[in-house]
């Protein structure tokens, strides 16, 4: 036995307490140093407001009028909830895994910092940090460039700094936050890969589920998915996230959450992914509109000093989602069955002809020329052509659209082409005409394949569809929807001294007189032509613009047909200002916007012009409803649908020429859809009235539509008649008309046609 004698004693215990001191001091210092990134050495520490008020990033969420959430846009996919929305299993799992001595610590464990000490002396790092020191890394981004400074380029050192600065946040978020709020905050933070950060959206990306309704297996699988977001992955790495998932489990025995028999049950399920699904912009309700509307955004936080993918923000829309879903259905069922036709049609041709049906040569080529793959490959290999063209003629494995589902295939780039250019497209808007509030966006076909938007970013030409705005320039400078026109020649001489000479669509003119409503409702060309004659096509264009046309109109007389290009949305906001009493209403689709705490930032009011008279726009209604009601009305197909029994409608067809267009506008005292159908460009369309008019293109998709509306009392629309103004100063009937007109020659004379004299002169 060794003897220790009383002064090597005492100078064992100085030895120990100047150690001690040394190293208290030391440590201090440390800390102080760390904590002030003394000389830049250690890099700064989140500011103390941050750790009182810590900010994570929130995806800023899109809601429909009726409060349905339609989808997101985000740096990092995040949404938070509350901690009685998570389901117990997933805390108890959380606990178990991640940090058994949770309720004890306050922010740092013991046993952990030893063992983190340990990892840092053998130079093998692993996690062992609390749930308190992870949060604290997720929030503030401890390991990014922002908090480093010199000593981080020192591999131990760098990781002894990092976990300094977590331990010093996690001491202060427990003396700023109760341990239920640290779970929230954690849980509301924490990556689960997939595009999923936080709680909530783990649960809908891998389960279909909220966090409440999670079970057991499925805490345990996204909780040991938290170790690695890609090596635990049950979509990447399914035997690892199974083996992983078992972990959790034998954790939770361990601590006992749950008990052995429960383990041994548990244990030998497999993993169900059969909800998973990625949320991204191509999925979900409206998707076209979500992506119009994304710019709107952007420029409105630019301008307005916000951070639409990080703040949480809840933009609050005009939409309805039971209308938009019944748009989507309709436009889906219409679409499968004109694509049939189309495609039955053009069996063993291509579609994309010139005016005389001939195959236009290098059609796909050019239109190869201007895909983004093309572009790709132009960069790659800059001026070899030959090596771009074989990489485009070379088969590759590839998604194609159809409409029986998405299809696995091998096509090369140039078969693609060809194979989606015989595709026809649409858009269709829905708008209360009384508000202004959309309703229903349907921008095209399939958003992920096609991602042009047909309601607003494109422009086709109405055809017929515009000739309301001719009527309407004739209704307003005195004539009668009553006055009778004759259906006969007009011819136009420019200052060259050529001629232009409008025909019907049927070809020769009747040489009947009709009136200007059932001239409208039979869709008849000579009259809209002898109209803009009259009046002027400039005079037209003015009337166009206070209507709510904002795109180029050519003022010549082919305009009288609908030759300038304009949007859907344009053209709707025409046809409501009819049923609105002549107030255009610029097409709105957005409320209001609020921040994550609920406060409204801005409110959207309408925009509004009164355009024309009530008088005047009573008297377009009135007109409109010819489609249905004279003879010959080309809206007469709506009879097939319940939508029009019983009900006031109104409406117009577009159809240009060789087809390439099909519209239909229609109205009602609450709704105005206007629908467009066609394809590619103007060169691929049917070659037939039969089957490329807008009557059978685009008129069934709205009364499909219609059918589904009226059909679900929960979205507020019903069948009504239309709004007679109070004061109406002259009657609408024809027979009344005629009579008040014979018994006043003046009145006569004021309203003869300037075709009468042609017609003599004919006869």
């Amino acid at each position: 036995m060794v003897k220790i004698e009383k002064g090597e004693y005492k100078w064992l215990i100085k030895v120990l307490w100047i150690t001690f001191t040394a190293s208290l001091v030391m440590f201090t210092f440390y800390v102080f140093a760390v904590s002030t990134n003394l000389i830049g050495l250690f890099g700064p520490m989140p500011d103390l407001k941050y750790l009182e008020n810590p900010r994570n990033d929130l995806a800023s969420e899109i809601y429909s009028a009726d409060g349905v959430l339609m989808g997101k846009y985000f740096a990092e996919n995040r949404s938070p909830v509350e901690y009685d929305e998570i389901s117990p299993n997933l805390i108890n799992a959380l606990l178990a895994t991640e940090d058994a001595r949770f309720e004890k610590h306050s922010g740092v464990d013991f046993k952990g910092t030893l063992a983190i000490a340990w990892s840092m002396l053998s130079l093998d790092p692993r996690g062992s940090s609390t749930i308190t020191q992870q949060l604290a890394k997720n929030l503030f981004n401890t390991r990014g460039e922002d908090y480093r400074g010199a000593l981080g380029k020192v591999p131990g050192l760098r990781m002894l700094i990092v976990k300094t600065k977590e331990w010093m946040m996690a001491v202060q978020l427990e003396k700023n936050y109760t341990k239920k709020e640290i779970i929230k905050m954690y849980l509301n933070t924490v990556p689960f890969g997939s595009n999923a950060h936080g709680i909530d959206a783990a649960a809908k990306t891998f389960f279909g589920k909220k966090p409440s309704e999670l079970n057991i297996n499925e805490a345990a699988m996204l909780v040991g998915i938290v170790k690695g977001t890609y090596i635990y992955s049950p979509i990447y790495k399914p035997n690892n996230a199974l083996n992983r998932r078992n972990v959790v489990l034998s954790q939770m025995v361990k601590y006992g959450y749950i008990t052995d028999a429960a383990f041994d049950s548990l244990k030998v399920k497999p993993i169900d992914m059969s909800k998973y699904a990625v949320e991204n912009h191509n999925k979900g309700q409206a998707t076209y509109f979500r992506e119009v509307i994304r710019s709107f955004l952007y420029k409105w936080a630019k301008r307005n000093n916000r951070d639409l993918d990080r703040e949480g923000l809840k933009i609050y829309t005009t939409l309805d989602s039971r209308m938009q879903r019944y748009a989507e259905e309709a436009v889906a069922a219409n679409m499968k069955d004109q694509q049939k036709k189309f495609f039955e049609h053009w069996k063993g041709r291509n579609p994309w002809v010139t005016e005389n049906y001939k195959e236009i040569p290098g059609y796909i080529e050019r239109a190869a020329k201007s895909s983004n793959r093309f572009k790709m490959l132009k960069t790659q290999y800059k001026d070899d052509e030959a090596a771009i063209w074989k990489e485009m003629n070379t088969p590759i494995k590839m998604k194609v659209f159809s409409w029986n589902g998405e299809k696995d295939t091998t096509l090369s780039p140039m078969d693609s082409i060809r194979y989606y250019k015989h595709f026809l497209h649409t858009g269709l808007l829905s708008m209360d005409p009384n508000t202004g509030h959309i309703k229903a966006w349907v921008g095209g076909i399939d958003y992920k394949h096609f991602k042009y938007d047909h309601v607003m970013q494109g422009k086709r030409q109405p055809g017929s569809a515009f000739k309301p705005i001719v009527y309407a320039t004739a209704i307003d400078n005195g004539y009668h929807p009553c006055q009778e026109v004759l259906d006969a020649p007009v011819t136009f001489v420019n200052e060259k001294g050529e001629t232009y000479t409008p025909k019907n669509s049927d070809g020769e003119p009747s040489f009947e007189k009709m009136t200007l409503r059932r001239a409208m409702g039979r869709s008849i060309n000579t009259i809209s032509a002898s109209l803009i004659k009259e009046f002027g096509p400039q005079r037209v264009v003015d009337y166009a613009k206070r209507l709510g046309i904002t795109s180029q109109l050519e003022p010549v007389p082919s305009l009288s047909l609908g030759t300038s290009p304009v949007s859907i949305y344009e053209l709707l906001g025409v046809y409501s200002t009819f049923v609105n009493a002549g107030v255009w209403t610029k097409p709105m689709f957005i409320t209001h916007i609020t921040n994550r705490h609920g406060e409204v930032i801005e409110s959207f009011p309408p925009t509004t012009v009164e355009a024309l008279s009530e008088e005047t726009a009573y008297k377009m209604v009135h007109m409109l409803q010819g489609a249905l009601q004279e003879e010959g009305g080309t809206a007469q197909g709506l009879f097939r649908y319940k939508a029009a029994q019983g009900n006031d409608i109104g409406g117009k067809t577009g159809t240009t020429q060789n087809y390439s267009d099909g519209w239909f506008m229609g109205i009602t005292q609450n709704l105005v859809t206007g629908i467009w159908v066609g394809g590619d460009d103007m060169s691929i369309h049917f070659r037939s009235m039969s089957l490329g008019q807008g009557g059978r293109m685009a008129l069934p998709a709205w009364g499909i539509y219609m059918d589904k509306v009226y059909s679900d009392s929960n979205t507020g629309v019903k069948k009504s008649a239309f709004k007679r103004p109070k004061n109406l100063s002259i009657s609408l009937d024809c027979q009344s008309y005629r009579d008040a007109a014979f018994a006043n020659d003046s009145t006569q004379q004021q309203y003869t046609n300037p075709s009468d004299s042609l017609l003599k002169e004919i006869l």
